[in-house]
């Protein structure tokens, strides 16, 4: 039986097509201004790169933000997506935390995969990719070398703002006070790393901890998170794509 997760993020819209548990297709494509006719583009590119097409399917359950928006077919929670998605790939995860760029959240998980607790970030920017992708702006630094260019920092540096637009303003000041750049991409890490941390910490912190969402691929990211919770990181090879099989393995079960 083919099923599918279609994670229906604000940047992107991702496709995982499931049979018997294991993956045979998936897409990423932009989101767009339009959701709809954006979900018709990406199972459309899905099609031409795979030939599985959204008619073949058994069910679709849609998880992430758009998921209401699109509001054709069935939905899932994020949090619920999220931990299904790793729990499958990791049995011994306990705690998952997924970073998007608007969204971020912590979620407890028990030994059977089941949500316990979680915690979320939707209303702020500073917890989320967005508000690293405004500042890498700011700082004139191609998004993709911020985390690599925080890992050569020499000197601990720090964002003081909790607000991103405030924080994008001292930003400006680090600038002119002439703090070399690796410095203020480390606090740029450092400040999201936190912000992240306190909101796991917040329903508990159990190993292993697996880390998801699009912004675990920042190894800047990835490294300010090990050290503010002092723990191991698990970050699987695709993770953009955890939540949109985790809905797919939930609709598998009917």
């Amino acid at each position: 039986m083919l099923t599918a997760g279609v994670d229906i993020g604000t940047k992107t819209i991702k496709i995982v097509v499931v049979e018997d548990g294991h993956i045979k297709a998936q897409n990423i494509t932009p989101s767009g201004y339009d959701l709809k006719d954006s979900l018709e583009k990406a199972w459309a590119d899905l099609e031409s790169r795979s030939g599985y097409k959204a008619a073949d399917m058994s069910k679709i359950l849609a998880t992430g933000a758009g998921r209401k928006i699109v509001g054709t077919i069935g939905e899932v929670p994020e949090a619920k997506a999220a931990a299904k998605g790793a729990f499958a790939l990791y049995e011994s995860a306990r705690t998952v935390i997924e970073v998007g760029t608007e969204e971020s959240r912590a979620i407890r998980i028990d030994k059977d995969g089941k949500v316990i607790d979680f915690a979320i970030n939707e209303k702020c920017a500073a917890g989320t990719g967005s508000f690293i992708e405004a500042l890498a702006h700011v700082l004139e630094v191609p998004l993709e070398e911020l985390g690599p260019m925080s890992l050569q920092s020499t000197r601990a540096v720090s964002i003081k703002a909790q607000c991103g637009v405030f924080a994008e303003s001292e930003l400006v000041t680090m600038i002119h006070s002439k703090i070399p750049k690796q410095d203020i991409a480390w606090a740029i890490h450092d400040s999201i790393a936190d912000r992240v941390a306190s909101m796991t910490r917040w329903v508990g912190i159990e190993p292993s901890v697996v880390l998801i969402g699009g912004v675990s691929r920042n190894i800047g990211f990835v490294a300010a998170l090990k050290r503010k919770l002092d723990s191991e990181i698990i970050v699987p090879q695709e993770p953009e794509y955890v939540a949109a099989y985790g809905a797919a393995l939930i609709a598998a079960l009917g």
